[in-house]
This record gives C-alpha cells, structure tokens and sequence, in this order.
C-alpha cells in the first residue's frame, strides 16, 4: 500500500483552460504534513482487502447500499477522465488521484478524503496505481435534505456557520473513526440480512463524524437553505439540467433569491468560474462525450450541445482542451481513453 500523505489545495493561476493542461497551466500550493505511512497501519490495511474483496475488476461497483460504490482502477491515467461531479464523499484505501477543477488542483490520497459540496464540471486523474496495488476508493453520495436533517440532531443549539460562501470542493485528514466505518459499511455491503438495517445507521454515523469535524460548517452549508453554498446549488442544479439553453446570469440570481453582484461573487467562490464559464464545460465535456461515445461529428455534437456556430464551437473546444476536435477524439481514441473509468 502506498504511502499517504495530507494535501491542501490553493490555486494561484487563473487560465481558464487549465483545465484541460493541468500540467502546463496550473501551479498547486500544497500545505503537506509529514509522510504518514499506512502500509503497517491494520485499520488502513483492512480498509483495502474489504474494498478488493468488493472489486474483482477493473471498475464501479454497488455496494448494495443506497448511494455507495467501490471502485478500482489499475493504471495511470495519461491525462484526466472528465465528467460533472455530483455531491460526494470519496475515501480512498490504496493509490492516489487528483481533482481538477478550473486552475485547482486537489489531490487525495489514503490519508485524506475529499468533499464534492455541489455539482461542478471537473475532471479527475488517476496519479498512483498498478496491477499489483491498485487504485481503491470508497465513494458516498451526499444528499443534501439528509444533512440538513442531521446538523438539526447533531446541534440542536445551533452549530458554527462558515462566514461565507466557501469551494465545492475540500480535502481534510482522514480521521481513523471515520475509515472504520467505511470499513464497516462496506462489510455491510455483503450481508443481505443486515444491510437494509444498520447500513443507514453507519452512514449517517460518517456524516455526523464528518459534521463534527473541522470541516462541519462547510458539509452543513450544503443543506441549509438559508446558506449561500444551498442558494448557489440550486442554480447549479439548473445549468446541469438546462446547459445546453441561452443563460442569463439574471435570472439565475433570482432563481437563487440574491443579487446580480452577490450571487455572481458567490457563484466564483463556489465553483473557481463564473456562470458562462460553467455552462461552457459542462457544453463542451458533453460534446466531448458524445463525439467519443457514439462517434458523432464535430458540428452535431456542438449543436446538440447548445452552440449555433460550428466555428465557435471548435474554437472554445481547441481552447479547453488544447487541440481541434477531429484531432482530439483520434488521439483519445488511439490511447482507448474511452475505457476509463470516471470517479471522483
């Protein structure tokens, strides 16, 4: 099992298709804490047989509880695998991997876990993994009115609200109470007798856990409705569903109940991007897709996608993702990036 180390994330460059170059265009500041070697720590050792046990393969797998998958992935990724992330919790047990969103870069690994608050159009990479150790994780998704419910329980008198509109986005430590009920939540997994009983109940044991922690205020964001982070939500829940219509920045504000200059600051705070610049990767990792998947050209792809113009399209295409999309979809295609495996 690798060695694990603590990462913060801040970013400091601001090219818009850093995305698409991490490598190239993005400078990462990490605060890293001292080496932490899990190999001979049980507790991390268990966590990895539980979750192989759980993948034969290469893939995502249903644990059998609702909301929760395993994955396993047994290479490098050359590049990102890019997909709009949901709300989620990823522990990972063995490798390490990168989140890219806009100019940032958070990388997690066996000693940390990451938050995804919100949907946002990111890309994820694969940067520690072979055949012999390969890339284990435990994923979590987060429902927003459950927990809201359970920052009701877990302060009844109120709890410590972040002062203002934070990341989608965060990596913390991972706390041992935390890994051992990943751990038993994914033996639950292969107990059909037990699993529609207690499986909740050790759910909701991570998330108050994870309430509790440093990071409760930014996690209790996510269901309050008076928060910002919640208000930010919805209007992203909108773009995901309507990308590919026109967008006024208007009447996203007011479908958030804020002003034009305070849900625009917002919005920027949340996701690293303003509302065009979301819209726009959202339109063009779907194009992406479709033109992968299901070999469509490159002028129907973008016009299922939302842009009347071809040439603009292949313009803002070559500028996210660094090159034309006929020569884009040819190399991704050779390479068969087709095959991975997009997680958090």
């Amino acid at each position: 099992m690798p060695v694990g180390r603590h990462h913060r994330s801040v970013s400091v460059n601001r090219n818009a298709s850093a995305i698409a170059n991490p490598a190239s265009s993005t400078t990462v500041f990490s605060q890293a804490m001292a080496p932490t070697d899990l190999r001979f720590d049980p507790q991390a050792v268990r966590l990895a047989d539980v979750l192989r046990a759980h993948c034969p393969y290469d893939g995502r797998f249903a644990l059998g509880v609702l909301g929760v998958f395993a994955a396993r992935i047994s290479r490098v990724y050359a590049e990102p695998v890019y997909a709009a992330q949901r709300p989620v919790l990823c522990i990972v047990a063995q490798g390490s991997k990168r989140l890219i969103l806009g100019p940032e870069i958070y990388a997690y690994d066996a000693s940390t876990m990451l938050v995804v608050s919100v949907d946002l159009p990111a890309a994820s990479q694969v940067m520690q993994a072979s055949p012999a150790e390969p890339y284990l994780g435990l994923i979590l998704a987060l429902d927003p009115p459950h927990i809201a419910e359970l920052v009701l329980k877990t302060y009844p008198q109120g709890m410590p609200r972040a002062t203002q509109a934070g990341r989608g986005v965060f990596v913390s430590p991972l706390e041992p109470h935390i890994r051992d009920a990943a751990i038993r939540l994914i033996e639950l997994g292969g107990q059909s007798t037990d699993v529609a009983l207690l499986a909740p109940l050790v759910v909701d044991e991570i998330l108050i856990r994870l309430l509790r922690s440093p990071l409760g205020p930014r996690l209790a964001q996510v269901g309050l409705t008076d928060s910002t982070t919640h208000k930010v939500a919805t209007a992203l829940t909108w773009l995901r569903a309507n990308f590919t219509q026109p967008m006024h920045v208007e009447e996203l504000a007011n479908l958030a109940h804020m002003s034009l200059s305070a849900f625009y600051q917002a919005f920027q705070a949340v996701t690293s991007m303003s509302p065009l610049q979301y819209q726009k990767a959202l339109r063009l990792q779907e194009a992406r897709r479709l033109m992968l998947s299901s070999m469509m050209d490159a002028a129907s792809a973008g016009h299922q996608v939302g842009y009347l113009s071809a040439s603009q399209f292949g313009r803002e295409y070559a500028r996210f993702f660094g090159q034309s999309p006929a020569r884009d979809i040819a190399r991704l295609v050779e390479q068969g990036a087709g095959q991975a495996v997009s997680t958090p």
